[in-house]
């Protein structure tokens, strides 16, 4: 949608039991490009307003002697809430105009028209339509992209992270999230922020990973001018940018210790000071941090500060690793395959039963970013299906045993018949249900699945 007025054709419904009045308001705004429906009294144009779909609604004040735009006014705010409506009045019946606007209307236009005057007035109240049709439709995508929705998966370890999620979203509580690199720490920090009270204020991360501490400082706290050389003009930090609003640590682990004890002063006291200045300043930030580290491990070692590890650690969220959730790996792989296909503007391609097969055995070292890479790829290249041959090598060879690394690709901390479980749940899936087909996935006899099924309760 754009919100280049000259480009936007709005509906719009004209009401008014003068004919030849009605039908000049009416070519006056399809001059401007716009599509109008004329209707020349209140019934008709209830029902136009409770079938058909409009932007405007123009309407006469008096109608026959009685105020029926009064009676248009309501049913078009009960039938058509984004709709503006312009009521056009009579002198004497400002006053009664005024009311109108109190109950909802746009603005009002008064006999005779001004055609100039009436088509700006027409073209204010239709770009105030589209531009809350944008704000919508952008908090919509926001939603999808950064919402709980967003958060793709129904393992235990997901379930899990996302009750937490939903649980601590509304408070001031700082998060630490935790997980390997590429497990969509940062996603999940958007999301919480995106569904707190501060979802009105910004964003604002930052990776501390390669920072050394000069430049650390002047990220977080920002400077004055002359505060050192090349600093030609003041400059705010991202505590300061983030007021109000949520400010994102990433890898806060490697932050160095200096840089720590001044974090944490901050965190303390909520006052920042620029580099080169003496006054503090207040800020309102909630703090989510993120690592692929175990700082208890680094506190022990004496590499992260123990009172910091504390206070950024308000609630832990523990993303698990892609091989340990890969029951959510065709989920994954579907809406990777929708959101590619939509940004690509082709036909979301069938994925199929082998190719998901393939991607669950994988070990996933990159987690869920090595997997958008994958799918984003395979549906550049897909026509009608997804196949193997549309996959990397290294997926399409990698036998499931481990990598190089030494890394397992069974997920840790399960019993065999955890396991067993968790394979007939995953099999099942990838086959849609089918029986016979999940077994032969598996190689065991069809008798035994079946055996397997009602041992575990799998429905």
């Amino acid at each position: 949608m754009s919100t280049d007025i000259e480009n936007i054709a709005a509906q719009i419904l004209v009401v008014d039991d003068e004919e030849d009045h009605a039908e000049v308001m009416a070519e006056a705004l399809r001059r401007l490009g716009h599509v109008c429906t004329i209707v020349y009294d209140l019934d008709n144009a209830q029902d136009e307003l409770k079938h058909g779909t409009f932007d405007l609604v123009v309407t006469d004040l008096k109608m026959k002697g009685e105020e029926d735009g009064m009676e248009v006014l309501q049913t078009a705010r009960q039938t058509q809430p984004n709709a503006e409506t312009i009521m056009v009045t009579a002198h004497g019946d400002v006053p009664t105009a005024k009311g109108a606007i109190r109950g909802g209307a746009y603005d009002f236009i008064e006999k005779p028209l001004d055609l100039e005057n009436f088509r700006t007035l027409a073209q204010r109240a239709i770009q105030t339509v589209m531009l809350r049709g944008e704000n919508t439709e952008l908090k919509q995508r926001l939603d999808e992209q950064f919402g709980f929705e967003g958060i793709v998966g129904t393992s235990p370890g997901m379930r899990h992270v996302l009750k937490t999620m939903k649980q601590f979203a509304p408070t001031t509580t700082p998060i630490l999230i935790t997980g390997e690199s590429g497990t969509g720490k940062e996603l999940v920090a958007q999301a919480i922020h995106q569904n707190s009270k501060r979802s009105g204020g910004k964003f604002v991360p930052l990776n501390c990973a390669g920072l050394n501490e000069s430049t650390l400082e002047d990220e977080l706290f920002g400077h004055v001018k002359g505060a050192f050389t090349g600093a030609e003009k003041d400059r705010e930090g991202r505590f300061e940018y983030a007021d109000k609003g949520t400010l994102f640590l990433d890898e806060v682990g490697d932050m160095p210790l200096p840089m720590q004890a001044k974090l944490l002063r901050v965190l303390e006291s909520g006052e920042v000071v620029r580099i080169g200045a003496n006054a503090p300043k207040h800020v309102d930030v909630r703090l989510i941090s993120a690592t692929n580290k175990n700082l208890q491990e680094a506190v022990e070692k004496g590499e992260f500060r123990e009172d910091l590890f504390f206070r950024i650690n308000g609630v832990q969220l523990q993303i698990p690793a892609l091989r340990e959730r890969r029951e959510d790996i065709p989920d994954l792989v579907q809406h990777f395959v929708n959101r590619y296909a939509k940004e690509f503007e082709k036909d979301a391609p069938q994925v199929g039963e082998d190719t998901v097969t393939m991607l669950m055995r994988y070990h996933w070292p990159g987690n869920v970013r090595q997997l958008i890479t994958v799918v984003r790829n395979a549906v550049v290249l897909a026509e009608d299906k997804l196949e193997p041959r549309h996959l990397p090598d290294e997926v399409t060879t990698d036998s499931g045993d481990g990598d190089e690394g030494g890394s397992s690709t069974v997920p840790t901390g399960l019993t065999l018949d955890q396991l067993e479980k968790q394979a007939i749940r995953n099999a099942l899936r990838v086959a849609g249900g089918n029986r016979a087909k999940a077994a032969e996935m598996l190689g065991i006899a069809e008798r035994t699945f079946y055996r397997k099924i009602k041992e575990y309760g799998i429905k």
